[in-house]
């Protein structure tokens, strides 16, 4: 069985216990206290150097990276595109989810609403991560809203790894002060995300660990 290395808390983390949701996978969920550092024990280093959640036990091989867990997963399924431009377009947002999106929105929540005093010890961050976020969301917005292709998610009008690379963190933006009320393409994405089979939310967890 494969097992998870998880914050619940954590959009990264979310996004894998989304995808393994919606395969319909079996897993077990360890949960892991970042604000307690259990990720900087040296029985988690061993297993990811770098510290973080989450990460994927498979095999006993120890994969880490949200977006390399949720390419793995999605092999050989309908949320990774085949054709080889579909595929390189699916990589493209997810690219872009971790180097122009995740830095001014993902990192606004964490220190303004999850991290104690993260306010004033990043005062001088705030103005940069509203503005690396709110130019992304400009992004996706123009994308969304493109009516060249009629475009119902970010890779064509089938639900792929790309849109829940970028659902995990967008859905609770507004927790990092961000408004979502000027994106009106982006708010109608969200609930088509939301709506479609196999959807849970950032609170569920399987059974065996809700048990």
């Amino acid at each position: 069985m494969l097992t998870l290395y998880s914050t619940q808390s954590s959009g990264n983390s979310y996004k894998v216990r989304l995808m393994l949701a919606k395969l319909g996978l079996p897993f077990h969920l360890v949960e892991v206290d970042i604000f307690a550092g259990e990720n900087r024990t040296p029985e988690f280093l061993e297993m990811n150097p770098e510290g973080r959640v989450p990460l994927l036990e498979v095999d006993g091989h120890f994969l880490a990276e949200s977006n390399a867990i949720l390419f793995h997963l999605a092999e050989a399924t309908l949320f990774l595109p085949q054709a080889p431009l579909a595929r390189a377009e699916t990589l493209r947002w997810m690219f872009f989810e971790q180097n122009s999106h995740e830095p001014g929105i993902a990192a606004a929540r964490f220190w303004l609403r999850q991290v104690r005093g993260g306010r004033d010890l990043r005062t001088h961050d705030v103005d940069r991560w509203m503005e690396e976020g709110y130019g992304a969301l400009k992004v996706m917005e123009r994308h969304l809203a493109s009516r060249r292709e009629g475009r119902a998610f970010f890779v064509g009008n089938r639900l792929t790894i790309a849109d829940i690379a970028l659902y995990a963190h967008t859905h609770v933006a507004e927790e990092g002060d961000f408004s979502l009320a000027g994106f009106p393409a982006v708010r109608a994405w969200l609930a088509r995300v939301a709506a479609e089979p196999g959807h849970v939310d950032m609170a569920w967890r399987p059974a065996e660990a809700a048990a």
